[in-house]
């Protein structure tokens, strides 16, 4: 598989996705594998398949993805980051869709970090009056 055409990075939580768009009949790649086959769960499926459905022109074009790091909802999420910012770099029209609908903005939250003494990042011990 040759890829070339347009080229986009997008990340959510610990994954990053990098997509590569070319003139085809809408298929999508994730890892070598259809999208259906890779994320099992509809709604991780729906994720990904959003920004193609706000741009009726994207379905112009075969979506080959490589993603790696995270789990499978951070991985969809980076996925439709993405293809976002693709669908922006093949016609700048798109964006004001995209950002109106928010699939441009790189969501930030990530997992907060284990604090000693603590069982999590901010569960305490249990207090034991005697």
């Amino acid at each position: 598989m040759k890829k070339a055409g347009i080229h986009a990075i997008g990340r959510r939580k610990t994954a990053v996705a990098r997509v590569y768009l070319r003139p085809g009949a809408g298929k999508i790649s994730v890892n070598g594998k259809d999208y259906q086959e890779f994320f099992g769960r509809k709604t991780l499926q729906m994720i990904t398949r959003q920004p193609i459905e706000a741009i009726p022109a994207a379905s112009a074009f075969d979506i080959f993805v490589n993603v790696s790091g995270g789990g499978s909802s951070g991985q969809a999420g980076a996925v439709r980051h993405a293809i976002s910012r693709a669908l922006v770099i093949a016609d700048e029209g798109n964006r004001k869709e995209l950002r109106a609908r928010g699939y441009l903005t790189r969501d930030a939250r990530m997992v907060e970090r284990k604090k000693y003494g603590r069982h999590g990042a901010r569960r305490r011990p249990q207090f034991s009056k005697r």
